[in-house]
């Protein structure tokens, strides 16, 4: 991913809250042929200083099969935006989008293994749902069991990550100010998000 050193962020602290809080995610597969991709939601995990992607997806989907020695490619999309040049104090702008992104790499293994499949399904209404939690565990065995048999479980060992969070830090504190105050009168959620990330992003320079 295109990303100048001043829209990179290295803080695990902020890559993890941004993945988790954005977990449905796209995985492409492919790099050696045909490209596929799925939008799935997924666990991310901490394992001492390694991080991994555990998620699932239909056994119809014919995307695992391609889960070979090549690394996939698992994209999360944080808050974004359009900004107008209207809110620039220099008015010879052109318009722009301002984003946050992370593409994370790394070897796929499907689990097979039953048990592990329900652990990864408990873990996720654990994070999306933990009041249905307790009617999980109360589902009849063999209702569960046809269920996890129509799915792939899977674990992506996170290797390289790259990142963007494309928050105007080139245009200088002034005109940042400038774009945050005039999206937190958005009317768009993702809009007041994006300006809520480009306060936490604000440059040091006016």
């Amino acid at each position: 991913m295109y990303s100048p050193a001043y829209n990179q962020v290295e803080d695990r602290a902020q890559q993890l809250e941004l993945m988790r809080g954005n977990n449905f995610a796209i995985l492409v597969t492919g790099a050696g042929g045909e490209l596929q991709a799925s939008h799935l939601v997924c666990l991310v995990e901490e394992r001492g200083d390694a991080v991994a992607i555990v998620g699932h997806m239909a056994k119809s989907n014919p995307q695992w099969q391609s889960f070979f020695d090549d690394d996939v490619l698992l994209i999360f999309h944080g808050p974004h935006a359009y900004v107008s040049p209207r809110w620039y104090e220099q008015k010879e702008r052109v318009p722009t989008w301002n984003y946050a992104a992370l593409h994370v790499y790394g070897k796929v293994r499907v689990i097979d293994a039953g048990d592990t499949k329900h652990a990864v399904m408990r873990r996720l209404v654990a994070v999306q749902d933990p009041a249905w939690l307790a009617e999980f565990d109360a589902l009849r065995p063999e209702y569960l069991g046809s269920m996890l048999d129509g799915i792939v479980a899977f674990e992506v060992q996170v290797s390289r990550l790259e990142t963007r969070w494309k928050l105007s830090q080139n245009r200088g504190r002034r005109e940042q100010e400038r774009i945050a105050a005039a999206l937190e009168n958005s009317a768009d959620s993702a809009g007041r998000a994006t300006a809520e990330l480009t306060r936490r992003h604000m440059v040091e320079n006016e």
